[in-house]
């Protein structure tokens, strides 16, 4: 049996869980059996951890021999008690990583994050690039790789909606916190050419140089900003500073793939990223946008971009946006996951 283990969640309408429910999603599609309790929302401390206790005692007891366990990692509890109930059990365990501690956060020394990956059978990690990581810190599991995160919605792009032309627009879309993107607050002053379509809390228009670039629309659903985003290219950037991604937020962006970088592309939007980022080979390879070293690049390459250069950015995106409606890339890596495990137990 194929099985994973659904959790209770702390917010239903928080953005920062869409990426792992929608993973749960896809595996109750495919026929895989949630072997724990029903996915619940509840923020009350004390029924989050009751639930996922329970949870977690109700999966173990339902294990049998040969199953194969896809756990969403990091598993902030129990994470290595189930591995190791799970194994004693003859079960196999697949990891799919949706954040390293010893990166952004530092909760974990990269020796300790790594015993940690080794709890696993097989992992799967978000990008080649951290795939790389893992096996240069001769972690001893197999490795494969996601590539961009799926994101399912009922909703879809303006396929139709008509082609822009300077001065263009940029969206920016998540978490607006200053720890997370001071760069915004300098980045106005590097603006020439076009304007920026904020959506998201956090940020005060007050304090940012270069405010009037700046056009505030505050958090709209993602169901609703992909039928009606107002932009037309997505940025993906973080971190300190507008000359390069720094910080501890931003030189994740090595190794990290944004969850916001797939809702651009649900919304049709061609993709800006730092030309280090993880993910710019994708956005490279599959024509999805430009690559840029620093965001005063864009006020040179915006004002060369052609309307035929723009429709065909856009035309790849939107074929993109179907593939990950649907699970493409999540699937390819499950199934490549699923046939090791089966191959290596024969």
């Amino acid at each position: 049996m194929i099985c994973y283990l659904s959790r209770n969640y702390k917010g239903v309408s928080s953005s920062g869980y869409k990426a792992k429910t929608d993973m749960e999603d896809l595996m109750a599609g495919w026929g895989f059996r949630n072997i724990g309790l029903k996915r619940t929302f509840s923020p009350h401390v004390i029924v989050s951890f009751v639930l996922t206790l329970f949870g977690v005692l109700k999966a173990l007891v339902c294990l049998r021999k040969g199953d194969i366990l896809f756990l969403q990692y990091p598993l902030k509890k129990y994470f290595s008690f189930i591995c190791n109930v799970a194994h004693f059990k003859g079960c196999k365990i697949v990891i799919l990583i949706h954040d390293l501690g010893s990166f952004r956060r530092k909760k974990l020394s990269v020796s300790q994050e790594i015993k940690r990956l080794e709890h696993a059978d097989y992992i799967i990690a978000t990008n080649p690039a951290m795939q790389q990581w893992i096996k240069d810190r001769h972690c001893q599991i197999p490795v494969g790789h996601l590539g961009v995160w799926d994101y399912l919605s009922v909703a879809r792009p303006d396929a139709h909606k008509e082609l822009p032309s300077p001065p263009y627009q940029i969206v920016y879309a998540g978490a607006l916190s200053r720890r997370k993107n001071a760069f915004l607050y300098s980045w106005g002053e590097k603006i020439e050419g076009y304007s920026v379509n904020l959506y998201g809390s956090g940020f005060f228009l007050e304090e940012a140089k270069g405010r009037e670039h700046f056009r505030i629309k505050g958090f709209v659903q993602s169901d609703t900003l992909i039928e009606s985003v107002e932009g037309d290219f997505g940025l993906v950037w973080d971190g300190d500073s507008v000359e390069t991604c720094c910080g501890d937020f931003g030189e994740y962006l090595q190794f990290n793939t944004p969850h916001k970088t797939s809702l651009y592309i649900r919304c049709g939007l061609p993709v800006i990223i730092w030309e280090r980022a993880a993910l710019a080979p994708f956005v490279q390879s599959n024509r999805l946008g430009l690559c840029i070293g620093k965001l005063e690049d864009l006020n040179r390459l915006l004002l060369s971009i052609t309307v035929e250069e723009y429709r065909e950015m856009r035309n790849n995106v939107l074929r993109m946006s179907d593939r990950i409606s649907k699970g493409f890339y999540f699937k390819q890596a499950a199934e490549k996951a699923i046939a090791f495990l089966q191959t290596t137990n024969q």
